[in-house]
C-alpha cells in the first residue's frame, strides 16, 4: 500500500491529481454527491476551506455514484453544480468508485488506515469524511451526519 503522499487521482478531462502536493497540509477528503440528503454540506465544506486554507488545509471531494444513484452526472455537470450552487473551490476530483473491485487507490488507504463501526472498512453512504493530518496519517473517520461545523474542533487541533 502507497503511503498517502505517493497516491494520485484521477481529475476530470484525464488529468492527474498528484497527492504528494499535499505535504505539510491538513487535508478532509470527502465522498460526494450531487442529488443526496446531505449534498448541502457542501456549503460547510466550502466554508470550512476558505476558513483554514490559508493555515495550510483543503478539502477534496471524491463524487461517487455508488449509494442510490445520487451522482448520476458527468464530471463537467459534477464541477458545475459544485461552483453554481455551493461556489465549492476545493478539488473536485474525477467521479469514482469508493467501494468495490474498483475502489480509487485513495479511497483503499482511507478505509484501511481508519476504519468504520465495528471495524467495517466499507463507506456506508455519501460525505463520509477522513481528516489527515500534516504527516499523512489518517487520524479521523467522520459518518455522513457529522456536520462540516462539527469538524472544526478537529482541524483546528492538527493546524
Amino acid at each position: 500500500m502507497s503511503s498517502f503522499y505517493e497516491l494520485k487521482a484521477a481529475l476530470p478531462k484525464n488529468q492527474t491529481f498528484d497527492f504528494s502536493q499535499l505535504k505539510g497540509k491538513v487535508v478532509l477528503i470527502v465522498n460526494t454527491a450531487s442529488k443526496c440528503g446531505f449534498t448541502p454540506q457542501y456549503e460547510g465544506l466550502e466554508k470550512l476551506h476558505k476558513r483554514y486554507e490559508s493555515r495550510g488545509f483543503t478539502v477534496i471531494g471524491f463524487p461517487s455514484n455508488q449509494f442510490a444513484s445520487q451522482e448520476p452526472g458527468d464530471d463537467d455537470s459534477i464541477g458545475s453544480f459544485c461552483q453554481l450552487n455551493y461556489g465549492v473551490t476545493f478539488p473536485i476530483m474525477a467521479k469514482s468508485d469508493v467501494n468495490g473491485a474498483n475502489t480509487n487507490e485513495v479511497f483503499q488507504l482511507l478505509k484501511q488506515s481508519k476504519p468504520g463501526f465495528l471495524g467495517t472498512t466499507a463507506i456506508k453512504w455519501n460525505f463520509t469524511k477522513f481528516l489527515v493530518n500534516r504527516q499523512g496519517e489518517v487520524v479521523e473517520r467522520f459518518s455522513p451526519t457529522t456536520s462540516p461545523d462539527h469538524i472544526a474542533s478537529a482541524i483546528e487541533k492538527l493546524l
